[in-house]
């Protein structure tokens, strides 16, 4: 059974049922490389990513993507999972962060940008231009079991957009990655990771079963999902001091606010 099929066919995504404990773990990943000239802070080197997998299967821990940790979480079954994300689709993922994840048996998201497929992260104006994962790339990472989701088009920050181009990023971004990997795209993450109602209607409107946000607030929801970054300062022991702060300051959440 597919991914797809999975959190289509389970009850507890279309429900207003309370997901058991607190809102899930879902770690932020970027760009897996060299981190000498990063300054925005958005490189892990391979070493330290192998690091940090190799920290979370010790912790008996496994990590998945997020569609893969919905549908568990639904039916029951989502202790020892947390969420792997990678945002922009940087072409350094097939190449650095594929092999680690395959080696420690885990699975992620990666959201992609589909305006700008091949091409640079021109929206980090003051760091190294990083290529793009190609067409090719991501079909590479979902034949490995990588979810593949949408980061819009062209990375703009969508509370600041009009109607007309936040439904275009979200709706011709769904059905490009669609065509691309022949399966259907289930979750969305908001560029910058900035939300507003507006823009989560938009995203739920469109299709998308959950939603991934950074910290949202209010807002928080299965289509505005908060995530903890993950950076190359980040040590096995800081890793366990933001597990446990997450479990202390994240508050249970409504699945059935937005899937219905």
């Amino acid at each position: 059974m597919t991914v797809e099929t999975a959190l289509k066919d389970t009850p507890g995504l279309r429900s207003r049922e309370l997901l058991p404990g607190r809102s899930p773990w879902v770690a932020m990943y970027h760009s897996v490389d060299d981190c000498s000239d990063d300054p925005y802070n958005v490189t892990v080197t391979p070493d330290r990513l192998q690091q940090q997998l190799r920290w979370l299967r010790s912790r008996g821990l496994r990590g998945v993507s997020v569609a893969e940790l919905l549908r568990a979480r639904a039916r029951g079954a989502g202790r020892g999972l947390v969420g792997l994300t990678f945002d922009d689709g940087y072409g350094d993922f097939v190449e650095n962060a594929l092999p680690l994840l395959r080696h420690y048996e885990c699975t992620a998201t990666v959201f992609v940008l589909a305006g700008r497929l091949g091409g640079e992260n021109a929206w980090d104006t003051e760091g190294p231009r990083k290529p793009l994962l190609t067409p090719q790339g991501i079909r590479k990472a979902a034949a490995a079991g990588m979810e593949i989701g949408s980061h819009g088009l062209m990375h703009v920050d969508l509370t600041h957009a009009d109607e007309d181009q936040r439904r275009a990023e979200v709706q011709r971004s769904k059905a490009q990655i669609e065509e691309i990997t022949g399966a259907e795209v289930l979750g969305f993450c908001y560029p910058y990771g900035y939300v507003d109602s507006a823009t989560v209607e938009a995203v739920r409107r469109a299709g998308y079963r959950y939603g991934c946000a950074i910290s949202p607030g209010p807002l928080t929801s299965v289509h505005a999902m908060p995530r903890v970054y993950v950076g190359q300062r980040d040590t096995p022991w800081r890793l366990e001091l933001k597990r446990r702060a997450h479990r202390v300051l994240r508050r249970p959440w409504q699945v059935g606010e937005c899937a219905r």
